[in-house]
């Protein structure tokens, strides 16, 4: 029914779709991440996988962001992501690039500068005639920050984040090439009476190459 309309998140403007999905198109127990991702968006290079409709961007791009790339197999995703990226008037093509590519097959392709800032917030599982292979987070998520980290500046910040209850982080893997520190108590807003919503790392680029894994910090 396209049952549409925009609403705003202080500064920021997304549309909603309130008829045609299961999602209606912004996730709201992230607007804290997204404000987190404003604070550090200005001046860097941004990449959003797994960008759904874009609202990651839309957050960096206000927020003075150097570049924005945002990835996404769904064509109905990308163009969702433009049109919330022209609500706000950051419709620089040049600056604000969407491709339709699987999260993996994008970090193996990708030849352009390195990212300093990035969001990774994937499905728990999703399988796609677009795709050779599933997603699966539990069992994929170590090989993508891995590969993620190559196309990182040492001493930069990806946000990783997903919904799933079983979920393990697998912290000797990922801190061979970041250091970790969940922060999901930070991230879920005092109005969410779900706790369990979501959980929510922030990772940073070891400076030279793989380093032995840190312990796993967690914040209050």
């Amino acid at each position: 029914r396209q049952a549409t309309l925009t609403v705003r998140e202080g500064e920021l403007a997304f549309e909603v779709n309130l008829s045609d999905y299961l999602d209606t198109g912004l996730f709201l127990d992230h607007r804290t991440t997204r404000r987190m991702v404003t604070e550090e968006a200005k001046g860097r290079r941004f990449l959003n996988l797994f960008c759904y409709t874009g609202s990651f961007s839309v957050a960096a791009a206000t927020a003075g962001a150097a570049e924005t790339v945002s990835v996404d197999l769904s064509n109905t995703y990308l163009d969702w992501t433009r049109h919330n990226l022209q609500l706000n008037r950051c419709d620089d093509h040049r600056r604000h690039r969407v491709y339709r590519s699987e999260a993996r097959r994008f970090l193996e392709d990708w030849r352009g500068s390195p990212f300093e800032l990035a969001v990774v917030d994937p499905p728990t599982f999703s399988r796609s005639a677009k795709s050779p292979e599933p997603w699966d987070v539990q069992a994929d998520h170590a090989t993508l920050l891995a590969e993620l980290a190559e196309r990182m500046t040492p001493g930069g910040v990806v946000y990783f984040s997903n919904n799933s209850r079983r979920f393990r982080l697998y912290d000797d893997l990922v801190g061979e090439h970041y250091a970790i520190r969940e922060i999901t108590r930070r991230t879920i807003p005092e109005d969410f009476r779900n706790q369990r919503i979501h959980r929510c790392w922030r990772l940073v680029r070891h400076g030279d190459g793989p380093q032995p894994a840190d312990s796993m910090s967690v914040d209050a």
